[in-house]
Protein backbone atom coordinates (compact mmCIF):
# COMPACT_ATOMS: atom_id res chain seq x y z
CA UNK A 1 0.00 0.00 0.00
CA UNK A 2 1.35 3.41 -0.91
CA UNK A 3 0.80 6.58 1.07
CA UNK A 4 2.23 10.04 1.59
CA UNK A 5 3.75 11.31 4.82
CA UNK A 6 5.21 14.63 5.86
CA UNK A 7 8.99 14.88 6.02
CA UNK A 8 9.76 17.93 8.09
CA UNK A 9 8.85 21.36 6.78
CA UNK A 10 10.16 20.99 3.29
CA UNK A 11 8.46 18.05 1.72
CA UNK A 12 6.37 14.97 1.66
CA UNK A 13 7.56 11.50 0.96
CA UNK A 14 5.71 8.85 -0.99
CA UNK A 15 6.33 5.49 0.55
CA UNK A 16 5.08 1.98 -0.03
CA UNK A 17 4.90 -0.67 2.67
CA UNK A 18 6.75 -3.97 2.29
CA UNK A 19 3.45 -5.83 1.90
CA UNK A 20 3.00 -4.26 -1.51
CA UNK A 21 4.22 -6.76 -4.13
CA UNK A 22 5.29 -3.89 -6.41
CA UNK A 23 7.39 -2.25 -3.69
CA UNK A 24 11.00 -1.41 -4.34
CA UNK A 25 13.27 1.22 -2.77
CA UNK A 26 13.21 3.27 -5.95
CA UNK A 27 9.59 4.16 -5.23
CA UNK A 28 10.71 6.43 -2.40
CA UNK A 29 11.02 10.07 -3.36
CA UNK A 30 10.71 13.52 -1.88
CA UNK A 31 8.47 16.15 -3.41
CA UNK A 32 9.87 19.57 -2.52
CA UNK A 33 7.30 21.88 -1.05
CA UNK A 34 9.27 25.08 -1.13
CA UNK A 35 6.16 26.86 -2.42
CA UNK A 36 4.39 26.04 0.86
CA UNK A 37 7.27 27.48 2.88
CA UNK A 38 7.19 30.62 0.72
CA UNK A 39 3.41 30.71 1.10
CA UNK A 40 3.63 30.47 4.88
CA UNK A 41 6.14 33.32 4.97
CA UNK A 42 3.94 35.55 2.83
CA UNK A 43 0.72 34.78 4.73
CA UNK A 44 2.30 36.49 7.74
CA UNK A 45 2.71 39.73 5.75
CA UNK A 46 -0.43 39.61 3.62
CA UNK A 47 -2.84 41.49 5.87
CA UNK A 48 -3.09 44.62 3.70
CA UNK A 49 -5.74 43.23 1.38
CA UNK A 50 -5.86 43.37 -2.38
CA UNK A 51 -4.66 46.32 -4.43
CA UNK A 52 -8.19 46.86 -5.78
CA UNK A 53 -11.70 45.47 -5.74
CA UNK A 54 -11.18 44.38 -9.33
CA UNK A 55 -8.13 42.31 -8.34
CA UNK A 56 -10.05 40.77 -5.44
CA UNK A 57 -12.90 39.75 -7.76
CA UNK A 58 -10.46 38.37 -10.34
CA UNK A 59 -8.69 36.20 -7.74
CA UNK A 60 -12.02 34.97 -6.34
CA UNK A 61 -13.23 34.14 -9.87
CA UNK A 62 -10.08 32.17 -10.65
CA UNK A 63 -10.40 30.28 -7.36
CA UNK A 64 -14.05 29.45 -8.13
CA UNK A 65 -13.10 28.24 -11.62
CA UNK A 66 -10.37 26.02 -10.16
CA UNK A 67 -12.75 24.66 -7.50
CA UNK A 68 -15.37 23.91 -10.16
CA UNK A 69 -12.84 22.05 -12.31
CA UNK A 70 -11.79 20.03 -9.25
CA UNK A 71 -15.42 19.16 -8.51
CA UNK A 72 -15.85 17.84 -12.06
CA UNK A 73 -12.61 15.81 -12.12
CA UNK A 74 -13.26 14.52 -8.60
CA UNK A 75 -16.71 13.32 -9.66
CA UNK A 76 -15.22 11.60 -12.69
CA UNK A 77 -12.67 9.80 -10.55
CA UNK A 78 -15.10 8.80 -7.80
CA UNK A 79 -17.76 7.57 -10.25
CA UNK A 80 -15.24 5.40 -12.07
CA UNK A 81 -15.47 7.24 -15.40
CA UNK A 82 -11.74 7.91 -15.13
CA UNK A 83 -10.29 4.67 -13.82
CA UNK A 84 -7.28 2.47 -14.35
CA UNK A 85 -3.65 3.32 -14.08
CA UNK A 86 -0.78 1.57 -12.39
CA UNK A 87 0.43 1.67 -8.81
CA UNK A 88 0.87 3.90 -6.84
CA UNK A 89 -1.94 5.82 -8.61
CA UNK A 90 -5.41 5.27 -7.15
CA UNK A 91 -8.38 7.02 -8.85
CA UNK A 92 -10.55 6.82 -5.72
CA UNK A 93 -7.91 8.45 -3.56
CA UNK A 94 -7.31 11.04 -6.29
CA UNK A 95 -11.03 11.88 -6.31
CA UNK A 96 -11.09 12.39 -2.55
CA UNK A 97 -7.95 14.56 -2.62
CA UNK A 98 -9.37 16.66 -5.46
CA UNK A 99 -12.64 17.11 -3.54
CA UNK A 100 -10.76 18.31 -0.45
CA UNK A 101 -8.64 20.74 -2.49
CA UNK A 102 -11.79 21.99 -4.24
CA UNK A 103 -13.56 22.63 -0.92
CA UNK A 104 -10.52 24.53 0.40
CA UNK A 105 -10.43 26.69 -2.76
CA UNK A 106 -14.18 27.30 -2.56
CA UNK A 107 -13.92 28.33 1.11
CA UNK A 108 -11.00 30.60 0.23
CA UNK A 109 -12.96 32.22 -2.60
CA UNK A 110 -15.92 32.84 -0.28
CA UNK A 111 -13.61 34.47 2.28
CA UNK A 112 -12.02 36.60 -0.45
CA UNK A 113 -15.44 37.97 -1.41
CA UNK A 114 -16.93 38.28 2.08
CA UNK A 115 -13.95 39.67 3.99
CA UNK A 116 -11.84 42.11 1.97
CA UNK A 117 -9.48 42.66 4.92
CA UNK A 118 -8.67 38.95 5.30
CA UNK A 119 -9.32 37.89 1.73
CA UNK A 120 -5.73 38.10 0.60
CA UNK A 121 -4.57 35.83 3.41
CA UNK A 122 -7.34 33.35 2.59
CA UNK A 123 -6.42 33.41 -1.11
CA UNK A 124 -2.72 32.83 -0.44
CA UNK A 125 -3.41 30.04 2.05
CA UNK A 126 -6.01 28.21 -0.06
CA UNK A 127 -4.09 28.55 -3.31
CA UNK A 128 -0.81 27.52 -1.67
CA UNK A 129 -2.56 24.45 -0.25
CA UNK A 130 -3.95 23.65 -3.71
CA UNK A 131 -0.52 23.98 -5.36
CA UNK A 132 1.04 21.64 -2.81
CA UNK A 133 -1.82 19.17 -3.35
CA UNK A 134 -1.39 19.37 -7.11
CA UNK A 135 2.36 18.75 -6.85
CA UNK A 136 1.76 15.67 -4.70
CA UNK A 137 -1.01 14.50 -7.06
CA UNK A 138 1.17 15.09 -10.08
CA UNK A 139 3.81 12.83 -8.56
CA UNK A 140 1.29 10.00 -8.25
CA UNK A 141 -0.27 10.71 -11.63
CA UNK A 142 3.01 10.74 -13.55
CA UNK A 143 3.95 7.44 -11.85
CA UNK A 144 0.87 5.55 -12.96
CA UNK A 145 -2.09 7.72 -13.96
CA UNK A 146 -3.87 8.21 -17.24
CA UNK A 147 -2.61 10.76 -19.81
CA UNK A 148 -5.80 12.79 -19.29
CA UNK A 149 -4.95 13.15 -15.58
CA UNK A 150 -1.43 14.32 -16.38
CA UNK A 151 -2.87 16.84 -18.87
CA UNK A 152 -5.36 18.10 -16.27
CA UNK A 153 -2.61 18.66 -13.69
CA UNK A 154 -0.37 20.31 -16.29
CA UNK A 155 -3.21 22.68 -17.25
CA UNK A 156 -4.54 23.68 -13.84
CA UNK A 157 -1.22 23.90 -11.97
CA UNK A 158 -0.03 26.97 -13.93
CA UNK A 159 -3.45 28.57 -13.37
CA UNK A 160 -3.04 28.03 -9.63
CA UNK A 161 0.42 29.61 -9.76
CA UNK A 162 -1.04 32.64 -11.57
CA UNK A 163 -3.76 32.88 -8.92
CA UNK A 164 -1.14 32.78 -6.17
CA UNK A 165 0.96 35.43 -7.95
CA UNK A 166 -2.05 37.73 -8.26
CA UNK A 167 -2.87 37.16 -4.59
CA UNK A 168 0.66 38.11 -3.56
CA UNK A 169 0.74 41.25 -5.67
CA UNK A 170 1.48 44.22 -3.42
CA UNK A 171 -0.89 47.15 -3.03
CA UNK A 172 0.40 50.39 -4.40
CA UNK A 173 0.65 53.45 -2.18
CA UNK A 174 -2.07 55.93 -3.06
CA UNK A 175 -1.82 59.70 -2.72
CA UNK A 176 -4.57 62.17 -1.86
CA UNK A 177 -5.77 62.20 -5.46
CA UNK A 178 -6.40 58.42 -5.34
CA UNK A 179 -3.86 57.76 -8.10
CA UNK A 180 -1.01 55.34 -7.69
CA UNK A 181 2.26 57.04 -6.84
CA UNK A 182 5.54 56.07 -8.47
Amino acid sequence: MCAVRLCGLFGVEQYCSGSNPGYHPGMMRDVPLLISVVGMATIKNSGRGFSSDRMRRAVASLMLLEALSLAVISGLHLSGVIAGGARPYNPGAAGIAEAVIGVVLLAGAVLVMRSPARGRTAAVGATGFAIVGFLVGLGFTVSGGQPADVAYHATVLPLLVVTLALSLRKSRARGLSGRAQA
